[in-house]
């Protein structure tokens, strides 16, 4: 039995959210069917291109993306202060960028609104595409919807392309974002179609890097790395991207080659000030998916009112 999402979404217990689609039966999203002798891999481009003109569209920023063959992970912010501070033009502009508008609307721009019913009327309509704005089931509909059709367009087929609506989890501290980040970063290196997290093509961590390389204060359309969180701090992750990079290559090396080995503090600082520990740590990389809610236990008690949910069920990090 599905979850309602609003039990699964809720940025008053989080604005963090780790989201994966996964294609139905045999479909791919990229890759290479060996069975078929088809490749796909030019899809990789729709989604990669397609998931950055949505965020550009949207007040939802990408922490991290990784595109697989038949599925894509996605790390989620939902920025409502930035969707507060929208006028009611910028409004209207970004929703359009994407859709066409409607009758109403476009008198409204025009200026030929004149009915205090009318006035109403457009200011509901906007008020609501505000709302759609932020919202992660908005920002995945419009993502999905484009490359199911696309695909289907181009195996001249019809029916569904994904499996179902996409899963989200919540990530309820910066525990539960930086493994969640290390988890999908390091997806093409687990699956052992990459080698290092800067080879693997179309995720998040590759286009950071390429960023980096070009002495580029941040990769566009990623949510920045503001570093250690303060109250005046700049819009961004609450890390900084080189203990991240030290921290992905870590736990890439740990994962990939099966070991618990020792590690120095002085190598991992985001370890250290997370306060976990080299087992803790992996045992969290290796199982992220496992439950809607993520989080240390006092973050999962703290989100459960909030998000309607009376049973404790999640991955837990100490």
């Amino acid at each position: 039995m599905t979850t309602a999402r609003s039990q699964l979404i809720s940025v008053e217990a989080t604005p963090y959210y780790h989201c994966v689609s996964r294609c139905v039966r045999r479909s791919f999203l990229c890759g290479y069917d060996e069975l078929t002798q088809t490749s796909y891999e030019h899809r990789r481009g729709w989604v990669e291109k397609r998931l950055k003109r949505i965020a550009s569209v949207f007040c939802i920023d990408v922490c991290a993306y990784a595109i697989m063959s038949n599925h894509y992970h996605l790390v989620l912010h939902i920025n409502t202060k930035r969707v507060h501070q929208l006028s009611e033009y910028e409004v209207i502009q970004r929703w359009l960028t994407l859709h066409q508008a409607p009758v109403l609307i476009q008198r409204y721009l025009q200026g030929e609104i004149s009915s205090k019913s009318e006035q109403k009327a457009c200011l509901a309509i906007i008020r609501t595409w505000r709302e759609r704005l932020c919202s992660i089931s908005w920002f995945m509909r419009l993502l999905n919807q484009f490359i199911a059709s696309e695909a289907n367009r181009e195996d001249d087929c019809t029916g569904h392309f994904w499996e179902g609506r996409f899963k989200s989890q919540a990530l309820l501290d910066d525990k539960a974002l930086a493994a969640a980040m290390a988890y999908v970063d390091l997806n093409p290196v687990r699956a052992g179609v990459a080698e290092t997290p800067e080879t693997s093509d179309f995720t998040s961590v590759k286009t950071r890097i390429e960023s980096l390389r070009q002495t580029k204060a941040s990769a566009p359309s990623l949510f920045p790395f503001a570093g250690n969180p303060r109250k005046d701090m700049p819009d961004g992750l609450p890390f900084r991207l080189l203990d991240y990079l030290k921290l992905l290559d870590w736990t890439g090396r740990q994962i990939k080659a099966g070991k618990h080995g020792q590690i120095e503090s002085r190598q991992q600082p985001i370890l250290a000030r997370l306060g976990l520990n080299h087992q803790t740590w992996l045992k969290i990389c290796t199982q992220i998916e496992k439950g809607a809610l993520i989080g240390s236990l006092v973050a999962i008690q703290s989100a459960m009112p909030v998000l309607n949910r009376k049973r404790r069920t999640g991955l837990r990090i100490p």
